[in-house]
């Protein structure tokens, strides 16, 4: 069974002066303002389609490796994932970088490496984000 998800941005005005506000229609989870000064010149504020992006990378890819450490027979105490994903004005996204802490008893240094890396080739997102260099830096503690 396929599942949709949808999101609803209304806009007004131009690029640099106008501003906006996505909606998160299928969760229901809220709205928030986006505007190209945050994005360009970052925000502690206001969203942008780069965080929103990281968001969907740092849990789909958190899914990813809780499944194949479960299939492993090693799964999870906890997977912490923050993924930075960089916009360069002029030229677009160039990049997300995926950090992770996790705990995983009973698995090697080598395992948890492996896994992390083939979580990180099998996500969805990291998959439709094929056009940009996906970084991991993994660590087990």
């Amino acid at each position: 069974m396929s599942v949709t998800s949808e999101a609803t941005t209304v806009w007004s005005g131009s690029l640099t002066e106008g501003s906006g506000t996505v909606t998160f229609d299928s969760s229901r989870i809220g709205s928030f303002d986006v505007n190209w000064k945050a994005r360009s010149e970052g925000s502690s504020s206001t969203t942008t389609p780069e965080e929103l992006i990281a968001a969907a990378h740092a849990s789909c890819f958190a899914m990813a490796l809780s499944h194949a450490l479960s299939g492993n027979g090693t799964p999870p105490e906890k997977l912490n994932v923050t993924a930075s994903v960089t916009f360069q004005p002029g030229t677009g996204i160039t990049g997300s970088h995926l950090n992770l802490n996790a705990s995983v008893p009973g698995l090697s240094e080598a395992d948890f490496q492996r896994l992390a890396a083939e979580a990180k080739a099998g996500c969805p997102v990291s998959q439709a984000l094929s056009g940009i260099d996906i970084t991991l830096e993994a660590t087990l503690g």
